[in-house]
């Protein structure tokens, strides 16, 4: 752990409570019928937007509603599909790889174990923690760029990679707090406390923030 404040465990019961007192409704924001669609929709959302992938698997879903069609889709057809959210030539590639895993080894069905999850094309830590905590209700902290980002600024935790901030969280949010902690945190991040321009006046949690990193201006007396 770098060598940095942190906030108390107390602050963070403050911080945790007001945040989802922010955002009562947060919740994934990717649209999705089925623990398989959900799982395709987290892939493709890698380094996009929630709402860019929510354009494109309507129409993906239409033509290939599960894991054995999508695994025979041809790969030029899935390419022009999802072309619209970038990288889509390798994504097309691992959604089609791990359909077809799903059919071979798992009877088309998302495994519910977090080490069968990350060894899927595509599927990292962050994918595999969202699947677990909305398709099979674990209490799970996903770390992607938001929650990495708020984390780390309000001292939450003071980390230097996903992973770690991962670990710490799980450390360091009380259980069966943790899922509507994740939710919090990105909707705020989305909404609020953006990368470079955190709107800090306009802040529900400022007065616990720690702002760690942000220039004099920005920041308040914790």
């Amino acid at each position: 752990m770098m060598a940095a404040r942190l906030l108390t465990k107390a602050k963070i019961e403050i911080l945790i409570s007001k945040l989802i007192g922010l955002y009562p409704g947060a919740r994934c924001e990717l649209d999705f019928r089925s623990v398989f669609e959900l799982l395709i929709a987290v892939v493709l959302s890698a380094q996009t937007t929630d709402v860019s992938v929510n354009k494109v698997t309507p129409e993906l879903f239409r033509r290939w509603p599960d894991a054995a069609s999508l695994a025979s889709a041809p790969q030029e057809d899935v390419e022009k599909v999802i072309r619209p959210i970038g990288m889509y030539r390798q994504k097309s590639k691992n959604i089609t790889r791990l359909s077809a895993i799903l059919t071979e080894g798992y009877q088309g069905e998302v495994p519910g174990s977090f080490d069968e999850l990350v060894r899927l094309p595509g599927v990292g830590r962050k994918t595999a923690n969202v699947v677990l905590a909305e398709a099979f209700g674990e209490d799970r902290i996903a770390v992607d760029t938001h929650v990495f980002r708020l984390a780390n600024r309000m001292g939450l935790c003071r980390e230097d990679t996903p992973e770690k901030t991962e670990e710490a969280l799980m450390d360091r949010i009380p259980a069966g707090r943790r899922s509507e902690t994740h939710h919090a945190l990105i909707w705020h991040g989305r909404r609020v406390c953006h990368a470079r321009k955190p709107g800090c006046a306009d802040c529900g949690v400022s007065d616990v923030c720690l702002k760690i990193g942000l220039a004099p201006t920005n920041r308040q007396a914790p």
